[in-house]
């Protein structure tokens, strides 16, 4: 087979830590980095670089909340192509200094009830018919526009973990929606609910964050015969694009041996990123010792056995996106030198 794997933050983002790579033994993903052909690209954010890969094209925003829609929705909502919408996620904000710093819901837990209390609430204070926050998921919330808003958003993986002070919305409608973000906080911050989640040493949720806005993309062509992943966002576009999704299997040498197809497959290993957004290094050290034994080992033994005839790994953060591209034959070049993963962190950009 053919098989493209995305693995954000293979490399940790913070180049000024040389000493996290110290004492990791990768050796099979050394050796199919070193025999990789390596390939620089543009897009370093989570979600751009998924809808990119996938031909979805940016309008205003990436239209993350259209085509994640089409996953959450209930069956009760129809969604006509001419609607903008638009993501209300719920965040957890924090004063640090001078600076905002955003948590998202990887570091907090939503029940479906909760998320009705408190978009009914902010739908209660913002008292406009035409501005409705629908909590379609937990932690996925949407609004719905007829008209397409005159503004420019961050992503919620690029603003997670960072000063949002300069990442607020832009644009000739920008001050209205930095209005309505005001007012959500002075509206959940003594939320009844916030201090039933204190009480509870949970986090609270005291603002939502705008996000991936625009109208259904066109539908698109396959651009994989299969995806597996247990991240969402790729589960959508598998949805959107009629390809076949799958959980991440988890036996992988039984996968390679049971699974025959000379297509491209497409794997999200989503698991190390929200360990480098969050600054966990010792969980980001011993989830990657995992994927050596669980992953890169298997595939490069089935590298060198022609279960696989290409294998591209694609990897972000906020410094870099990188692919490697591997063949079976590149494992033969026996000039290339083994180098350790810090080399590779040193020269992403």
């Amino acid at each position: 087979m053919n098989l493209h794997l995305y693995i954000p933050s293979l490399f940790w983002s913070d180049t000024t830590i040389p000493e996290i790579y110290q004492d990791l033994y990768l050796p099979s993903l050394e050796k199919l980095l070193a025999k990789s052909k390596i390939e620089k690209t543009d897009t370093t954010d989570f979600s751009a670089w998924l809808c990119n890969t996938f031909k979805i094209e940016k309008q205003h925003d990436w239209p993350v909340a259209p085509v994640m829609l089409q996953t959450d929705k209930n069956n009760h909502i129809t969604v006509s192509d001419k609607d903008y919408w638009l993501r209300a996620d719920p965040v957890h904000l924090r004063v640090e200094q001078n600076h905002i710093m955003l948590a998202d819901s990887n570091v907090f837990e939503l029940t479906q009830d909760e998320a009705v209390q408190y978009t009914s609430a902010i739908n209660q204070c913002l008292n406009d018919e035409l501005l409705i926050v629908l909590p379609f998921h937990p932690s996925r919330w949407y609004i719905r526009l007829k008209d397409r808003p005159e503004i420019h958003t961050h992503t919620l993986s690029s603003a997670t973990c960072q000063n949002i002070n300069n990442l607020l919305p832009t644009g000739n409608d920008s001050g209205k929606w930095r209005k309505m973000f005001n007012e959500i906080q002075m509206l959940l911050h003594d939320h009844p609910l916030n201090l039933e989640r204190a009480t509870r040493n949970q986090i609270v949720i005291n603002s939502v964050w705008f996000w991936g806005g625009g109208l259904l993309p066109q539908s698109i062509q396959p651009v994989y015969s299969n995806i597996w992943s247990d991240e969402p966002f790729s589960h959508a576009l598998a949805n959107f694009s009629l390809t076949p999704y799958k959980r991440l299997p988890d036996n992988i040498a039984q996968w390679l041996q049971e699974y025959r197809s000379e297509n491209w497959q497409f794997i999200v290993l989503d698991s190390l990123l929200n360990h480098d957004k969050y600054n966990n290094a010792l969980a980001w050290r011993e989830n990657l010792k995992k994927l050596e034994k669980t992953w890169f080992t298997p595939l490069y033994t089935a590298l060198k056995n022609n279960q696989i005839k290409t294998l591209k790994i694609s990897t972000t953060n906020e410094n870099a996106a990188l692919n490697f591209i591997v063949t079976s034959n590149s494992l033969w070049k026996f000039w290339a030198t083994i180098k350790p993963l810090s080399f590779y962190a040193d020269n992403q950009t």
